[in-house]
């Protein structure tokens, strides 16, 4: 397909959806998961902070930080077992 047919769709199929008053939903989710995301980065950080001296450190890349984010704790903690005994 070219981009341009490709582009001109998503953007009528969002024009669509901001005429039918389904703007409001998906914005709020996609701000809540980006606040997950943002929220695991920085537990991450703190993780590798205060664990450099057990040697823990598990990099923050948006895939970790999304695990960390959106799962929490039990998240974390298999972050922490994958880096440390299957990589």
């Amino acid at each position: 397909m070219e981009p341009v047919i490709v582009i001109g769709s998503i953007l009528l199929a969002v024009l669509l959806l901001f005429m039918s008053g389904v703007q409001a939903n998906p914005i709020k989710w996609l701000g809540l998961i980006g606040i997950k995301f943002v929220a695991g980065a920085l537990f991450l950080f703190c993780l590798n902070l205060f664990g450099e001296s057990l040697g823990l450190h598990v990099s923050i890349n948006p895939v970790t930080s999304g695990i960390s984010g959106l799962l929490g704790i039990p998240g974390v903690a298999a972050l922490v077992v994958i880096e440390k005994f299957i990589i």
